[in-house]
């Protein structure tokens, strides 16, 4: 029988169904509290949600740059494994994140990541961050991801 993760529809199903419980037991996602919102593929959508922690400066209450890029990181790694016709792990190798106006205090943060190009060890990744549509841009992405071989005999309890 083949394995249902190298089948990229029900692994997109198997992502839609399981992600709230992926990001509930990743200690920095849970932390930041940020939300997959709907995938499909080779795209990703995410929301995080206004947190008085995540304040990066108490004066101006700017949300911190690192809270964006960790957003737009994890939604890229996501837009991969929703891209991939083999279930892989990803790793980030280039992350270019560029900045274009400041997330107003007290509001969400929108977010999608695209996954545009991949080649046999390499995806490429943009990604975007907004309040309302990509039309007023807090932050853009573009990012290469390495993708790693496939273990064999992994099992519970082993590290990844």
């Amino acid at each position: 029988m083949a394995n249902p993760m190298n089948d990229l529809d029900a692994r997109i199903e198997f992502m839609r169904e399981n992600m709230a419980n992926m990001m509930k037991v990743t200690p920095w996602a849970n932390e930041m509290g940020f939300e997959v919102t709907r995938i499909e593929k080779g795209h990703v959508w995410g929301v995080q949600p206004f947190r008085e922690h995540l304040i990066g400066d108490p004066e101006t209450r700017v949300i911190h740059g690192g809270v964006i890029t960790t957003l737009l990181d994890n939604l890229c790694g996501a837009a991969c494994g929703a891209t991939l016709k083999e279930f892989r792990f990803v790793a980030t190798l280039d992350l270019r994140i560029d900045y274009m106006r400041p997330a107003e205090s007290g509001r969400d943060i929108l977010a999608e990541a695209e996954c545009y190009h991949v080649t046999k060890s390499v995806a490429f990744c943009r990604a975007w961050a907004y309040h309302e549509s990509r039309d007023k841009v807090i932050a853009t992405a573009q990012g290469a991801f390495a993708i790693n071989k496939p273990r064999t005999g992994f099992k519970k309890g082993d590290q990844m």
